[in-house]
């Protein structure tokens, strides 16, 4: 249980500052930046926030997170090292969280835009468990879609 401190805000067990409360953003290094806006916004419905050419950055508003997009050979991503391909990359997967789940819908929209879903299970996630599926972008980046709980976070 978390303490408060004589300032009023709470303090995480054993004293620790940090109280993280929610993904704000994943970067990812891209090797074809048109391909990869076109299924960040076309397919999952993501919005172009803001762009800085000068340092090559795409930021994408996807729900309430964002998804920063960097081309390889831009200032930021050269940074990264070799580029992201089929035996390289730079995380495991990617959660979105989905509100309302309709999964006839939702592979129906996947596979009309060539994407392949993998099969619903149930999976925990920061509210419980709940159906999600997981596919992969263009670049071959793992991105799981979460939907709504369907057992609380202590069942």
């Amino acid at each position: 249980m978390a303490g408060t401190e004589g300032n009023g805000r709470a303090q995480a067990p054993g004293g620790n500052p940090l109280r993280i409360t929610h993904l704000d953003h994943v970067v990812l290094r891209v090797v074809d930046l048109d391909r990869m806006l076109a299924f960040y916004r076309d397919v999952l419905g993501g919005t172009v926030e803001r762009v800085n050419a000068a340092v090559g950055l795409t930021q994408l508003r996807v729900g309430r997170a964002l998804l920063d997009l960097v081309p390889v050979e831009g200032p930021i991503g050269r940074d990264g090292g070799e580029a992201p391909g089929v035996e390289g990359h730079n995380m495991d997967h990617f959660c979105f969280r989905v509100e309302c789940w309709d999964e006839p819908a939702l592979r129906a929209w996947l596979e009309a835009h060539g994407v392949e879903p993998g099969e619903v299970r149930e999976r925990y996630g920061e509210d419980g468990f709940g159906p999600s599926i997981y596919l992969r972008d263009p670049q071959g980046n793992r991105v799981e879609l979460k939907g709504p709980p369907t057992r609380g976070l202590s069942d």
